[in-house]
């Protein structure tokens, strides 16, 4: 299977650059997908550009609790009802919820529909939008069923992060401080250095763009995650855990809290089997610990949490994969650990976040 590469646009006019990638998908009837938040928010925002005054409006919910096949069937009877055909075009205009699930939707209606992605939240802009990966939650699991689709293109407007709270605009920055530990140890500094009291957004938009090019490198190199794409997951084999634990208890987090979280622990194996520095970890645990507070769990969860992690998608032959570093930039895939090791990682996460 070999997948195009999406086009990304870092846009300074979001009307002319939407214009341009409509015109690049020749279609017969135009859809945007929006949730219940970015309808509100987000859709006035372009709704006045005269090329999209055709255009069939679907909404759906809000957040990731509805991630769900029942919004998937949704869209496509939407798709349907409204006069979807295999020639149509969907622009998906929201955050990673709205990016994922209707990047699937489009890529499964009549076998497949052209889609360019808008992504509304810093979380999409510098992750789900990017990289080809669609999909729902399913069975109690984070991202269960779905399709490596890209978008034909991808358009990012850093204005849409105005409309953002403080726990959505550092959800999406915990994806960047992952981009940071695994490229170089200035974009790392920097990324610690960000001042949330007053945020520059200028110079976010700077950082937003360096983050969607590390991403897209590693992407380019491995769009099927066969091998270095797995980079990607460093924090997410426990993030994911934490956020089915805290769906599972009805008491849901925000993504890139679960994932800067997780990188706590993997930081903490990552200083236990491949030598990782420890005032490096320490540094980047208290950027956290002061940005995303702590996720409370006691070792009656270890078990629990230890299951989650087997369902991992990156796993294979039932052994948990870690994504760890043995220096800022010096990626180590496919790392193990004993069940020992990974009950003494929640005991210092609880230690160090405590």
């Amino acid at each position: 299977m070999i997948m195009n590469k999406q086009q990304i646009i870092l846009s300074s006019d979001l009307s002319a650059s939407l214009k341009q990638a409509i015109e690049a998908c020749p279609h017969d009837k135009l859809f945007i997908l929006t949730d219940e938040c970015t309808h509100e928010l987000c859709l006035p925002l372009i709704q006045e550009f005269d090329y999209l005054s055709n255009a069939c409006i679907i909404t759906i919910g809000a957040t990731d609790t509805h991630k769900t096949l029942e919004t998937l069937a949704h869209v496509w009877k939407e798709l349907g009802d409204k006069g979807g055909t295999r020639h149509s075009l969907m622009l998906n205009l929201g955050g990673g919820m709205v990016t994922d699930l209707g990047g699937f939707a489009a890529s499964t209606f009549k076998r497949g529909i052209a889609y360019i992605n808008i992504p509304t939240t810093l979380l999409a802009m510098v992750d789900a939008s990017v990289g080809g990966k669609t999909g729902i939650n399913f069975n109690g699991l984070k991202n269960e069923v779905g399709v490596f689709s890209p978008a034909s293109s991808v358009l990012i407007d850093t204005n849409f992060l105005r409309t953002l709270d403080f726990p959505n605009l550092v959800s999406g920055y915990a994806e960047m401080l992952k981009h940071g530990l695994i490229s170089t140890p200035t974009h790392w500094a920097e990324l610690l250095n960000f001042d949330f009291e007053h945020i520059d957004y200028p110079h976010l938009q700077n950082l937003v763009s360096q983050s969607v090019k590390i991403k897209e490198d590693i992407v380019t190199q491995d769009p099927l995650e066969h091998g270095i794409r797995k980079a990607l997951n460093l924090g997410h084999t426990v993030g994911h855990a934490f956020e089915s634990l805290a769906l599972e208890e009805n008491r849901p987090h925000l993504h890139g809290y679960a994932v800067a979280w997780g990188m706590v622990c993997e930081l903490y194996l990552s200083c236990l089997k491949t030598s990782f520095p420890q005032d490096k970890m320490r540094q980047t645990i208290r950027f956290i610990r002061e940005t995303y507070g702590n996720f409370e769990f006691d070792c009656k969860h270890y078990d629990r949490l230890y299951q989650f992690m087997t369902h991992d998608k990156k796993n294979s032959s039932g052994i948990i994969n870690f994504t760890l570093l043995g220096e800022i930039g010096d990626i180590r895939i496919n790392q193990t650990a004993t069940r020992k090791e990974i009950d003494d990682m929640l005991d210092f996460y609880r230690e160090a976040m405590g």
